[in-house]
């Protein structure tokens, strides 16, 4: 058992972010499960959703959900899968400022 205050602080916080965690990973399991039994792409959309949030809670690292994004989306194939890739994000359009250089005239007399 923790002895200082910030010992036992540090145990409630961990315990009660161990049960956050396990309910979170639990209710990801339970959605992969209905998307991985009926691959479609509204399943699709709803694993997408929930490895993003996992990302941003801190619980997957985003590498690993990508990964696992891309291995779910082999499981609906075709063209499905652009269809929901194409609504997550948008695509903008990317121009180069020219830029002209100038360079200095002297007039020297020699």
């Amino acid at each position: 058992m923790p002895i200082s205050l910030s010992a036992k602080k540090s145990l409630r916080k961990s315990l009660k972010n161990h049960k956050d965690n396990v309910s979170f990973k639990n209710r990801l399991k339970t959605i992969v499960k209905k998307f991985l039994a009926e691959p479609t792409n509204e399943g699709l959309k709803g694993v997408y959703s929930i490895l993003d949030k996992a990302v941003k809670k801190n619980i997957f690292h985003k590498n690993k959900s990508d990964r696992l994004k891309s291995n779910y989306s082999k499981k609906v194939g075709g063209e499905g899968v652009k269809k929901v890739v194409a609504k997550k994000g948008t695509v903008k359009k990317v121009t180069k400022k020219v830029v002209k250089k100038t360079t200095k005239k002297t007039n020297k007399k020699m």
